[in-house]
């Protein structure tokens, strides 16, 4: 295969990204590239300036919180979207192969694998399979991270005293560490310029994306991470 050059800056493709986001929240979706023709067009060819890396939550359907249609969107998603091998291949794939300027890591409120991340490193952690026990590690740093900051009486963490979507937005910085350290590929092309990499966490009720990291040319105000 031979590498494709992306069609459009890592800022055109984060401005038109957060635009459909913006519609989805005010109730305007247009709902794009979802006819007969947008289909044909498709058959033999994939073009989408954006790569997706999300957590698998039901609540987090991409193209509808992003009014986006088919062919838009390169999407791959786990269980608290934690890197694995498949993953980076997944994002190399899109930024090497179909052009993509841009990887958006998605996390979200109320997160089930960060509550169970937390569970886990408590006193008294619930049994769990070894599958979601291996998965949730990489979690774990996270939790420890802010649990260490305010609590030094106790190595194990409580939930009741610790800010569950905090934890989250560390894990969401972690994720685009890993994905950086983990590909050359990923990382070369944002070095050149070719791509930008941006980390949200998705507010459930507002239904708003908020970026809380960032790496590449990208001219983003973003949240502190808190």
């Amino acid at each position: 295969m031979t590498a494709v050059t992306p069609r459009v800056t890592p800022q055109q493709a984060w401005d038109a990204f957060i635009a459909g986001n913006e519609r989805f929240i005010g109730g305007i979706s247009s709902h794009p590239n979802q006819d007969v023709e947008r289909r044909t067009e498709l058959v033999n060819q994939q073009a989408p300036d954006v790569a997706l890396f999300g957590c698998s939550d039901s609540r987090l359907a991409a193209e509808i919180i992003f009014d986006c249609g088919l062919g838009d969107l390169f999407i791959a998603r786990n269980m608290g979207h934690v890197v694995a091998e498949s993953i980076t291949a997944s994002m190399e794939y899109a930024v090497s192969y179909l052009g993509t300027a841009l990887i958006v890591v998605l996390a979200h409120d109320s997160c089930g694998a960060v509550a169970a991340a937390i569970d886990q490193s408590g006193r008294a952690p619930s049994p769990v399979t070894q599958s979601v026990r291996n998965t949730l590690a990489p979690i774990l740093p996270s939790v420890q991270q802010l649990w260490h900051r305010d609590h030094r009486q106790t190595p194990y963490a409580e939930a009741g005293s610790i800010d569950a979507n905090a934890v989250g937005r560390l894990h969401l910085e972690a994720t685009v560490n890993e994905l950086l350290r983990n590909s050359r590929a990923i990382s070369d092309a944002v070095d050149r310029g070719a791509l930008g990499i941006v980390g949200c966490q998705y507010r459930l009720t507002e239904g708003r994306a908020v970026p809380y990291t960032a790496v590449g040319p990208l001219a983003i105000e973003l949240a502190p991470l808190g």
